[in-house]
């Protein structure tokens, strides 16, 4: 078994393209010996956002703090501490901060 704090967890810049103001940290991944998930933390800043993108696997994610929107093809979603949700494979999708609250969340992936 293995339990790590928030302060072994170092956030760093998520530095992609079409990225705005967003921190993420791997909590459990590779480096703890996981062998089907990665669980991550992002931290979203008031108006920041990820990149609008698609890929193969999906989302199933917690919002810890804030409150924003999850904007997908034709569809946006209202975003609040205690919502749960699944992107699923393939969907297109951001994640953005309101102008006056940060998004902090666990994004769990299934490991490829």
């Amino acid at each position: 078994m293995l339990v790590k704090n928030r302060e072994q967890v170092v956030m760093k810049a998520v530095e992609m393209d079409d990225t705005q103001d967003v921190q993420m940290a791997v909590l459990i991944g590779d480096d703890e010996g996981a062998p089907n998930f990665i669980m991550r933390r992002f931290e979203v800043q008031s108006g920041g956002h990820t990149p609008y993108h698609t890929h193969d696997w999906e989302h199933v994610v917690y919002i810890l703090e804030g409150s924003g929107k999850l904007v997908g093809k034709g569809v946006e979603r209202t975003l609040k501490a205690g919502s749960s949700l699944l992107v699923s494979p393939n969907e297109e999708h951001q994640f953005r901060a309101d102008k006056d609250s940060g998004l902090t969340f666990l994004c769990s992936i299934p490991k490829r």
